[in-house]
C-alpha cells in the first residue's frame, strides 16, 4: 500500500512540475510573434490560464493527500521499531551506570618509550 501511495506521489509532483512549465506567464505576450498565440483556441475562447490552472490545483490537492497518507505511515512505521528489539534509552543509561571500571586502556606511568633522534631541527 505505501509503495502505490509513494508511486501516485511522484507522479503527481512530476505532472504538478509539467504544468507549472505549460502554464503562460505574465510576459507571455513575446511568444504571440513566434506562433504561440494561436494555442490559446484550444482550450476554449477563455484561454488555457483556467483549464491549466484547475488541474494544478487538483494535482496540488492529490500531492497534499499522499504526503499526509505517507507521514501517517512513517509514523505508523515509527512506532513500531520499539518492537524490533531495541532497547529503549533507559536500559541503555542503567547498564552504562552499572560498568565500574572503564574498558578504555589507560597510560601507565613511567613507562615511556625514548624518543629516537632525528634529522628534524629543535629549538632549545
Amino acid at each position: 500500500m505505501e509503495t502505490l501511495v509513494l508511486i501516485v506521489h511522484v507522479l503527481l509532483a512530476a505532472g504538478i512540475i509539467a504544468l507549472v512549465l505549460l502554464q503562460q506567464g505574465k510576459g507571455a505576450e513575446a511568444g504571440a510573434s513566434f506562433g504561440a498565440g494561436a494555442s490559446q483556441t484550444v482550450f476554449g475562447s477563455s484561454g488555457s490560464t483556467s483549464f491549466l490552472a484547475r488541474i494544478t490545483g487538483v494535482l496540488a490537492t492529490g500531492l497534499f493527500v499522499t504526503s499526509f497518507l505517507l507521514a501517517m505511515a512513517a509514523k505508523e512505521k515509527a512506532d513500531t521499531v520499539g518492537d524490533a528489539g531495541i532497547p529503549a534509552a533507559e536500559v541503555i543509561e542503567s547498564r552504562a551506570a552499572e560498568v565500574t571500571e572503564p574498558e578504555l586502556p589507560t597510560l601507565e606511568a613511567g613507562k615511556a618509550e625514548p624518543v629516537p633522534e632525528s634529522d628534524i631541527p629543535q629549538a632549545d
